[in-house]
Formats: structure tokens, C-alpha cells, sequence
């Protein structure tokens, strides 16, 4: 008969391996704010589901032009009406989601046009969304947890810059923390540069609407995987997400079914230690198709 101190050294390897498999587990992180039926912030990070949620987007920044965050169908900024969304900020944060807000879209009028441009601009972040301090604030006074750049269009330039001077407001105790959606090519781009500083500290690449690098019903999962080998090995810093639609019309092309993806690509990817989970666009088709549902205990 095994005494005590036996039985605790025989379930010690257990538990070290209990330890190693929740280390490696990884978050869905989700976009929300472009559709007023996706349901609200609230109902979003009450669901369960999510490690990250992106509001999105402020797609007018930069360039003199006057910042504008734009969240359809929810509330108009404009008019100070999404500064009730604090609270539930607040609320998603003490679940320990980080909530983020993205910036950038495939819609919108940004760019960035100098060193000082960047600056300007993560000074107008800091001030209106992060630690700062400003009388407008449009999304009251809660304070966010980074910044995420989803940059798509307009100037390729001085995204590297904003990054960095938005990092130099991090404070002991209060990280500014920043994420990234470029698109499945490497190197992306827009955000090339940026991802080249390391200083992002979540990578959601998009394997969507890009042929040559995501899943299809004829190619598979080879296309896909073979690009997440070059993102894994090429990343400086970083954990790397594997960005999908989360219906097949919430893109032009590059749905995965939940069984290929839970079957076929996650035992695949998880085995790389940048894994850090998967980023789906968005909470209105994720609240339609219960993908994110369906895959999670498989994440």
C-alpha cells in the first residue's frame, strides 16, 4: 500500500502535466461593435466565450482629419452616446477579458502622415481611450486595455511609430497592450513593419480572403498551415491567433467548418508554443452560426 507522500509524488507528474496543458490552452478572441443585432457588450463577455473582445472600429484617425469611432447600430459617438458602454467595459475586464479597441477596418478614411502624425495620434488614444485623461472621451471612462491595428487601407507608413510611442505609455502595473489583424501573406502590407518591432503582443492573422494562404474545400489545410509555419517562425514576439470568418458569409472566401478546424488544423497549430488561439470576425455571425461554441473546448 502506497503511503501519503508516495501517492502525492505519483500524482505530482499529473499534475505537472495538468499545468503544461493549460499553459498552452488558447483564447477566442472576438469583434464586436459593427452589427446592432450582434447583440451588446454585456451580453458578449457574459456569454463565456471570449478572452479578448475588439471594439471596432475608430476608422477615422490621422492626417489632421478629426477621429471618428463608429459603432453601427449600437450607439452614435458623435453625440456622447457611447459613453454608457463603460460600464460594461468594466464589467468584461473584471471576467478578465482584455477588451481592446481597433482601429483601422476595411472601411474608413485613415492614414498616417509623419513621426509626429503617429505620435499625435497615440497621444489622442492614450488620452480618449487608454490611461489618459480628456473631457471627451467617447467611451466614458473605463480604460482599455490596448489597442488593436486592423489597418487595411490607405499609407503603408509610420505604423511602426505608433506602435512604439503608444508601448512608451505603459506604466508598472498598467500595460498598454497592442494586437494586430494583418492578412495571411507574410510579410502583411500595411503592418510589416509594425509586426517587425516586436512590440504586439497579439498576432490575429486573417486566413481568410486570401487564396493562397487559407483553407478550401479543394486545397484543404495545407495552404493554411504551411502560412501559419511562416508566421510562427517569422513573428517577432508575440502570441499568434488563427483569424477566421465565423460564417461562411462573413467573408469572400476562406470558411472552415468547425469539425475541419476542431479535427484537422488545432491539433496541428496548438503544437507551436507562439499558439495563442483564435480570433473570429464576428460577434454578429458568431451569434447566428454558435461557431465559437462549437469550437472552444477544442481551443
Amino acid at each position: 500500500m502506497a503511503t501519503k507522500a508516495s501517492a502525492s509524488l505519483l500524482l505530482l507528474p499529473l499534475l505537472v502535466l495538468s499545468l503544461v496543458e493549460l499553459s498552452l490552452a488558447g483564447g477566442i478572441a472576438i469583434y464586436w461593435g459593427q452589427n446592432g443585432n450582434e447583440g451588446t457588450l454585456n451580453q458578449t463577455c457574459n456569454s463565456g466565450l471570449y478572452s479578448f473582445v475588439n471594439i471596432a472600429f475608430l476608422n477615422k484617425f490621422g492626417g489632421g482629419r478629426t477621429p471618428r469611432l463608429d459603432l453601427t447600430g449600437h450607439c452614435n459617438a458623435a453625440a456622447g452616446g457611447c459613453k454608457i458602454a463603460s460600464g460594461s467595459i468594466k464589467n468584461c475586464q473584471n471576467k478578465g477579458i482584455k477588451v481592446m479597441l481597433s482601429i483601422g477596418g476595411g472601411l474608413g478614411d485613415y492614414s498616417l502622415t509623419s513621426k509626429t502624425d503617429a505620435k499625435n495620434t497615440a497621444a489622442y488614444l492614450w488620452n480618449n481611450f487608454l490611461g489618459g485623461k480628456s473631457a471627451k472621451r467617447p467611451l466614458g471612462n473605463a480604460v482599455l486595455d490596448g489597442i488593436d491595428f486592423d489597418i487595411e487601407l490607405g499609407s503603408t507608413r509610420f505604423y511602426d511609430d505608433l506602435a512604439r510611442y503608444l508601448k512608451g505609455y505603459s506604466k508598472p502595473g498598467k500595460k498598454v497592450y497592442l494586437s494586430a489583424a494583418p492578412q495571411c501573406p507574410f510579410p502583411d502590407r500595411y503592418m510589416g513593419k509594425a509586426l517587425d518591432t516586436g512590440l504586439f503582443d497579439y498576432v490575429w492573422v486573417q486566413f481568410y480572403n486570401n487564396g493562397q494562404c487559407q483553407y478550401s474545400s479543394t486545397a484543404g489545410t495545407k495552404n493554411l498551415i504551411a502560412s501559419w509555419k511562416k508566421w510562427n517562425s517569422s513573428l517577432k514576439g508575440g502570441k499568434l491567433f488563427l483569424g477566421l470568418p465565423a460564417a461562411r458569409n462573413a467573408a469572400g472566401s476562406g470558411y472552415v467548418p468547425p469539425k475541419v478546424l476542431t479535427s484537422q488544423i488545432l491539433p496541428v497549430i496548438k503544437k507551436y508554443k507562439k499558439y495563442g488561439g483564435v480570433m473570429l470576425w464576428s460577434k454578429y455571425f458568431d451569434k447566428i452560426t454558435g461557431y465559437s461554441s462549437a469550437i472552444k473546448k477544442s481551443v
